[in-house]
């Protein structure tokens, strides 16, 4: 459905400006932003994907992964087509990076993704497999209707949103899993077409409107694996979203146009994760290394294992209602 736009101006010539990813295209009469799916037909700024889903299925929660939201319970996920950013390494890039004449989908209303969700035993609605802030009228109308119906909400995101577009979305937007893809603009530039800086800014204003953050840094062999860059993550997360942040290490594989680059070592991800604790981060994981150790969830105080995890099932959980450590009594920060 071609639905207009919310959140942009009318400017002279015809030409518009959208305000909800921090590209903040100026788009002239018949073109589209870099996203693709938002275009100027006559002056006006219209959403091409409105109602346009790619994919959809069940998810545990652990998938996003969100390991601290939720634990345990299922998220209805769907995702649309395009994306705000242009990664050489994209695993979803037969989305993300066609156009909608491109891909096979189907269309769904509000409403009815709603009620999948509900008919399926899902907690939550999780926008996910390409980047939800260029989908933002669905996602905002579905999020509204999602609370009404007492499911909780989750944006899979790269973080490129504006903090108008997040404030707007944010009476009905839960959790906030971002991806820091690197430390240095250079990363950002090169790989991804964007700038570090906005992604940091809006994991701040998400964090400051109360929304639940968690946040994965996929380490690329060669591109942002520096101990320093490491090190400087590890301590803005810290200092700007909170020591008790969850932050995901996951493991690069070849994908899309980096497929001759090498998977990360798992010695790099241990090293991260250690690197992490001893700067006073509490709940560092290890990802995309099936049975690893690090992806389970201990007490930061005492080293208690509270929660068992092997892949995304949950083999064990001891956290109780009152979200602390049984050895030690050590808050857990957990949203169950």
């Amino acid at each position: 459905m071609i639905h207009e736009a919310v959140l942009y101006d009318r400017l002279d010539n015809d030409k518009v400006q959208c305000h909800v990813c921090a590209h903040e295209c100026t788009i002239t009469k018949g073109r589209a932003g870099i996203c693709g799916v938002r275009e100027n037909r006559d002056g006006t700024l219209f959403t091409l994907i409105y109602n346009t889903v790619s994919s959809e299925a069940v998810d545990p929660i652990e998938k996003k992964p969100l390991y601290h939201f939720l634990p345990g319970t299922l998220s209805y996920s769907q995702g649309t087509i395009g994306c705000n950013f242009r990664c050489k390494h994209c695993q979803n890039w037969s989305i993300s990076q066609v156009s909608p004449e491109q891909a096979y989908t189907s269309e769904i209303t509000p409403g009815e993704s709603v009620a999948r969700a509900v008919d399926s035993g899902c907690a939550s609605i999780s926008w996910t497999y390409n980047e939800p802030t260029i989908w933002h009228e669905f996602t905002r109308d579905s999020a509204r209707l999602a609370h009404e119906a007492g499911l909780k909400t989750v944006y899979v995101t790269n973080g490129y949103i504006t903090e108008e577009a997040l404030r707007d979305i944010s009476p009905h937007l839960d959790a906030f899993r971002v991806d820091i893809k690197a430390f240095r603009d250079e990363f950002y530039r090169d790989v991804c077409g964007a700038h570090l800086q906005s992604v940091l800014d809006s994991a701040v204003v998400a964090r400051e409107l109360g929304m639940h953050i968690e946040v994965v840094n996929l380490i690329i062999p060669g591109l942002n694996d520096d101990i320093a860059e490491t090190k400087d993550l590890i301590e803005w997360v810290r200092d700007n979203l909170g020591h008790q942040t969850p932050i995901h290490f996951t493991r690069f594989y070849p994908m899309y146009k980096m497929g001759g680059a090498i998977p990360t070592p798992v010695a790099t991800l241990e090293r991260a994760w250690q690197m992490a604790r001893d700067a006073g981060l509490e709940y560092p994981y290890v990802g995309n290394v099936a049975g690893h150790g690090y992806e389970n969830t201990y007490c930061s105080d005492c080293g208690t294992l509270l929660i068992d995890r092997s892949g995304y099932t949950i083999v064990r959980n001891v956290i109780t209602g009152d979200k602390k450590c049984p050895e030690c009594g050590h808050g857990i920060a957990l949203l169950m």
